[in-house]
């Protein structure tokens, strides 16, 4: 089966409880304006097969947890299932995704995941909206535990955001130079970041979205 992947990281510490592996899938069809991962949103790239996914996450499966982004994890839904599907058979902890659909929209697909996932966030990131909640960008995002080790797992993240929150993991990749940032930042910490870095005479690009929510 056919997979695309944006990149896979462990530990990440900042999106879920404990040392958890990172999966962010490759593509999206939402494209929320001031999105900070706009390089996950063209198909068609990064695409590999589900058993040379295996292979790679391996050596990382006494982790905590698996939290799924992207990307948008549902826009493959079938390449998401089987992974899910290898991922409570053979890993212990939970499984938690990161959806930018509506709760209401993806009834479909939890139906047939059904146990599969321990806890999904859902609903797109918004500008317009503040961010003073755990593990969202913006607070109009919503955290659903859909099994009992999910609401053990995840009832701590619904309270309001501290400074324990504002930490980002830092991935660097050794081929390319690039380094990428897994977590929620505040917002704009990443423009604030960069102008510094800028001012220190550094260049860089960054993946964030400039638009603006209309």
């Amino acid at each position: 089966m056919k997979i695309a992947l944006s990149r896979i990281h462990y530990p990440v510490r900042t999106l879920g409880p404990g040392a958890r592996i990172g999966i962010w899938f490759q593509g999206c069809s939402i494209r929320c304006p001031g999105c900070v991962s706009m390089d996950t949103w063209v198909e068609g790239q990064h695409v590999t097969t589900l058993d040379e996914v295996k292979k790679g996450l391996l050596p990382f499966l006494a982790s905590d947890g698996v939290t799924i982004s992207g990307g948008e994890p549902f826009d493959q839904p079938e390449a998401l299932l089987a992974l899910l599907r290898w991922l409570r058979d053979v890993h212990s902890g939970d499984l938690f995704v990161y959806s930018g659909y509506t709760y209401e929209a993806l009834q479909q697909h939890l139906a047939a995941f059904n146990g599969l996932i321990d806890a999904v966030m859902t609903d797109p990131f918004r500008q317009d909206v503040d961010q003073t909640l755990a593990l969202r960008g913006s607070d109009n995002q919503r955290l659903f535990f859909l099994t009992e080790r999910g609401r053990q797992r995840f009832a701590p993240f619904e309270r309001q955001r501290n400074e324990k929150d504002n930490a980002l993991d830092i991935m660097f990749d050794d081929h390319t130079g690039e380094i990428f940032f897994a977590g929620i930042p505040a917002r704009d910490d990443l423009k604030r970041l960069a102008a510094q870095l800028e001012g220190g005479g550094h260049r860089l690009t960054m993946t964030a979205d400039k638009r603006t929510a209309s």
